[in-house]
């Protein structure tokens, strides 16, 4: 059988989808020699990542095709997702599965699995830019109407899949995406090094993710300057900073100041050692499908304070502080229990490591080749 995948969302350095769709690849054309494997991406402007991409891939797995599609995705949206006309077959010849991207719905003669990774535009549209909600609801339009099986990150996706979308459970599969090899507890050294280069002298309180409304990220400034402010706090001698990793997505910019480190896009590469050297992770974003940054932390050796709310709560599985990501006075209050509680924080590192063993790529690779399989007969 030959698989068709939409790899386009890798272009998008950094952000969760990008993860995803990068692993999943990677993953699957390593272990399945059964199948074979048709990569394609719609860009234009960014097709050097792409290009790259693919040679990446290659090496793993030189049996596999390739192909870019010229047309820049706002195009493509209208092509495909509005008028949904000229088949997919027609740019990247024949497939006998088509697994589509994250953005954009192509129309096929052949059978057809998508990844939904969030309902955030039909259950918090306020929290999505209006041209992503415009686009993702074209794009699920005919999700629901074609596809043959829907793959959701978590238990959390799956049930807004069915309220929301009307989906039955049967045509639902939940697979957790993994956690990349590369996050694992960092030495003294790589971390040493990474507060030299970022210029943090103290300890630090981390938040990861793309800037935009939905994390929350206004909230946790005021919780963290009511922290500093708390009498077991003000009193440390070491300053204590908040370091932001992740570019900015939409919405209002925040501002820097003398306590908070905006360090804008950070290279993957990096991350392990900033989480291997923070205090903890701070992640009370208003909604996740599944929420990566989490898990990273954990498989460094960094507690996890994170939001109770979309499938969060399902996947840090009591090995996290939760907080209600509505109330500052709760992020605090967590905050400082990290800093004056050490047997806590170690208990929860401990807990951490634990639970980030349950998400591998390798078994979920393994179990969307199975779904594959079971598909395409």
């Amino acid at each position: 059988m030959k698989i068709a995948i939409d790899v386009s969302q890798i272009v998008y350095t950094g952000t969760g989808v990008a993860n995803y769709t990068y692993q999943m690849a990677k993953k699957l054309i390593s272990l399945d020699r059964k199948n074979r494997y048709l990569l394609f991406g719609l860009s234009l402007r960014q097709k050097s990542k792409l290009i790259s991409f693919f040679e990446e891939l290659k090496i793993v797995n030189n049996t596999i095709e390739t192909r870019i599609i010229p047309i820049p995705q706002r195009l493509g949206n209208f092509i495909w997702n509005k008028l949904h006309v000229y088949k997919l077959e027609n740019m990247i010849g024949d497939f006998d599965l088509y697994h589509s991207s994250d953005w954009i719905e192509f129309p096929t003669r052949s059978k057809k699995v998508t990844t939904i990774h969030d309902l955030i535009i039909l259950k918090h549209p306020f929290l999505s830019h209006p041209d992503i909600v415009k686009t993702q609801k074209r794009k699920l339009n005919w999700v629901v109407k074609e596809t043959d099986l829907i793959l959701a990150d978590s238990l959390s996706t799956k049930a807004d899949i069915e309220k929301y979308l009307k989906v039955k459970p049967g045509k639902i599969e939940v697979v957790n995406p993994g956690i990349d090899k590369i996050y694992q507890p960092q030495s003294e050294e790589a971390v040493n090094w990474i507060r030299h280069k970022y210029q943090i002298p103290g300890e630090y309180i981390l938040m990861v993710g793309t800037l935009e409304p939905r994390k929350n990220l206004e909230l946790v400034i005021t919780a963290f300057e009511r922290f500093l402010n708390h009498s077991l706090i003000s009193s440390r001698r070491k300053p204590i900073e908040m370091v932001v990793a992740g570019k900015y997505g939409w919405g209002e910019k925040p501002a820097a100041n003398k306590n908070i480190k905006l360090l804008g896009y950070v290279d993957k590469k990096e991350l392990p050692s900033l989480y291997s050297g923070a205090k903890v992770l701070i992640y009370p974003s208003l909604y996740e499908g599944f929420g990566l940054p989490v898990l990273e932390a954990m498989a460094c050796g960094c507690p996890v304070i994170s939001s109770n709310q979309g499938s969060l709560k399902e996947i840090v599985n009591e090995a996290a502080l939760l907080v209600d990501s509505q109330t500052g006075e709760d992020i605090t209050s967590k905050l400082t229990q990290i800093f004056i509680d050490e047997d806590l924080r170690k208990t929860l590192i401990e807990k951490g490591l634990n639970n980030v063993r349950k998400f591998d790529w390798d078994k979920s690779a393994e179990k969307i080749i199975s779904l594959y399989n079971k598909v395409g007969i």
